[in-house]
């Protein structure tokens, strides 16, 4: 079975702990449900934020999640003058039959202006009920 990468990127609002684990714990139940995969799919995760980001590990929202098993790792995006603050991103390395055109890259709030060339199926937003 092939092992794809899922990406996902959202921005927080505040560097607090509180913050920056619902946004990721958001993106992460965006990122399993528009690519249908629970955790035992995951082979592993890596958690990257921008360096204003340090109130607590992304993480720990996966863990909060139940995702035991799961290898996570974080770290800091690098710190490039003009580029986004403020951003956590994610990438999934899932365990799927699904082709690389079947992924869906999941981009929230002011992470959509990341990836401008993904047509809108690629950047949605959480449903109602979240």
């Amino acid at each position: 079975m092939p092992v794809r990468g899922i990406r996902g990127a959202t921005t927080v609002p505040q560097n607090t702990r509180e913050a920056i684990i619902e946004a990721t714990r958001e993106l992460l139940q965006v990122m399993v449900e528009a690519n249908g995969i629970t955790p035992e799919d995951i082979a592993s995760a890596w958690f990257t934020t921008t360096p204003d980001l340090n109130a607590e590990f992304p993480a720990v929202a996966a863990r909060q999640m139940g995702w035991t098993f799961v290898p996570l790792m974080c770290s800091h995006e690098m710190d490039v003058p003009g580029s986004l603050r403020m951003c956590l991103r994610i990438l999934l390395h899932v365990n799927t039959e699904k082709s690389p055109h079947d992924i869906r890259h999941v981009y929230l709030r002011g992470a959509r202006v990341l990836r401008p060339d993904l047509d809108g199926t690629a950047s949605c937003e959480p449903s109602a009920k979240e």
